[in-house]
């Protein structure tokens, strides 16, 4: 099991929800009222495992306790993810209701928003916090017990959360599952009665379902290739920032002053048809869309947006088009790309079982 739980890259994780559990949205709209304790314990807790999780999962590979503790912290590590995403989620409905976005939004996205019953909401989360914190600790006594040394670690959250155009699909497994969606999306963005000067299609779905790699597959399609003369790939994720995006899409060094590359992103697109994907947006403000969109409509006619999301508020702020709800994958394709990718590992034989896989599915 040693090469499996390396590839897992249980440290990434970690990092993944040391990041949210330090996220100033947490303190600014007091989400984390009456689990303030807990709240403390796990932002030194995490850091004290990302110092030593690269020598364990090193140890790993020898060690069976070892093995049997990376997992179970994995298994925890998954739950606090949740547990701050909904947390997050709580911050950014204060933040929506405090600026009055939600008469922006609309009476049916309001909807969509956790309830208003803070008690409530403190009670169930603090009870999930809580048993987290308890795993943790018993998590760290045994970290101290193994004696792991530090070890710095080679790759930094952000850089982890970072998205790109490129797809490995060697086996042609996601091409296949995801094919009629991807057909789906390519034929609107290429329709050629489109008229209009802009077309945002939201892909929307939690977490883990593919929304990434159902984009990749589209950015990557050749008829897409030969519609639209220009293509850009950007990984927005928590900070949608409209300036630093307009410097990344325009060609060549961007001045500093965010109103001149706002200008040359302008300029840039002017006239021209072009395809930009914007992956993984938690924005929920309109005024930032607003802006960003004024730029965007510079471009030619059939140009085309391509976002997504975990979130259907934010699908419904930002589309021009149905917004399309990603598919559950048909048990047969999880099944084929988890014995390639878990069966290929070079000591898979004493690794997995056969029925592994059926494993995998139940745990979804």
């Amino acid at each position: 099991m040693a090469g499996l739980v390396t590839s897992m890259v249980i440290g990434q994780l970690v990092s993944v929800v040391k990041d949210k559990a330090s996220s100033y949205l947490l303190e600014q709209y007091k989400v984390m009222e009456g689990m303030e304790k807990q709240h403390k314990i796990l932002k030194r807790q995490l850091p004290a495992i990302l110092d030593v999780i690269t020598d364990a999962e090193e140890q790993a590979t020898h060690r069976e306790g070892v093995k049997a503790w990376l997992e179970e912290l994995k298994t925890v590590a998954h739950e606090a993810n949740e547990v701050f995403d909904e947390l997050k989620y709580e911050a950014l409905r204060r933040e929506g209701r405090k600026n009055g976005h939600y008469r922006k939004l609309g009476l049916d996205v309001v909807r969509l928003f956790p309830t208003d019953n803070r008690v409530l909401f403190r009670y169930r989360m603090g009870n999930k916090l809580h048993r987290i914190v308890r795993t943790i600790e018993i998590i760290v006594t045994e970290m101290n017990a193994f004696g792991f040394e530090y070890q710095q670690q080679t790759l930094t959250c952000k850089q982890w959360q970072q998205t790109d155009s490129i797809i490995v699909d060697p086996e042609n497994i996601v091409s296949q599952s995801r094919y009629e969606e991807k057909e789906k999306i390519v034929k609107i963005l290429n329709d050629p009665a489109n008229s209009s000067t802009l077309t945002v299609l939201p892909i929307v779905g939690m977490g883990g379902l593919g929304k990434t790699t159902l984009a990749q597959l589209i950015y990557n399609d050749l008829q897409v290739q030969k519609h639209f003369q220009i293509k850009w790939w950007i990984c927005v994720s928590d900070d949608f920032n409209v300036y630093d995006i307009a410097r990344k899409i325009c060609t060549g060094p961007v001045e500093n002053d965010n109103e001149k590359a706002l200008h040359k992103l302008q300029q840039e697109l002017s006239g021209k048809r072009y395809l930009l994907v914007l992956d993984d947006v938690w924005n929920r403000d309109p005024d930032k869309w607003d802006k960003l969109k004024a730029c965007l409509q510079y471009g030619g006619i059939g140009s085309a947006i391509l976002v997504t999301t975990r979130i259907k508020g934010i699908a419904q702020l930002m589309s021009t088009v149905e917004a399309h709800d990603i598919a559950f994958l048909e048990k047969k394709f999880i099944k084929q790309n988890f014995k390639t990718r878990a069966f290929s590992l070079p000591h898979r034989p004493r690794l997995l079982k056969p029925n592994t896989w059926k494993y995998a599915i139940s745990r979804e």
